[in-house]
């Protein structure tokens, strides 16, 4: 069973979060939307488009999305979520209970031994 398949996202909490944005956006040319991050489109090296892209965010302290005591969160790309949580369980993994159902995919989260939120996500099909 294949489990991960690339980087679906990375979410940062800031202490100021638009400064940080604007530092991203006019240091290292992030093209940084009103919503607080961008969506990078994948493409297949010569400039063509596949389906895909890797979301990068930056949010305030207050965002629930990155737990406490932490400044960041990754979110995986994965091909059947339900069944990577249900072996990830089996293992003895410290998988969160919630899983979420959406216009935007499937997404479970899982906490890695050094207590990092970790998000799993199965994106809608085709794409």
């Amino acid at each position: 069973m294949k489990r991960v398949t690339g980087v679906g996202g990375i979410f940062f909490k800031a202490k100021d979060a638009p400064a940080l944005r604007a530092w991203y956006q006019k240091h290292l040319g992030i093209d940084v939307q009103a919503w607080g991050g961008t969506a990078f489109r994948w493409d297949d090296g010569d400039g063509n488009p596949i389906n895909g892209t890797t979301v990068w965010s930056i949010s305030s302290g207050a965002d629930e999305q990155v737990p406490d005591g932490h400044t960041f969160m990754i979110n995986y790309r994965v091909d059947d979520l339900h069944s990577l949580i249900e072996v990830l369980r089996e293992e003895g993994c410290d998988v969160l209970d919630k899983v979420d159902d959406s216009e935007h995919g499937k997404f479970g989260w899982v906490i890695d031994p050094e207590g990092n939120k970790v998000e799993l996500w199965e994106p809608p099909a085709g794409e």
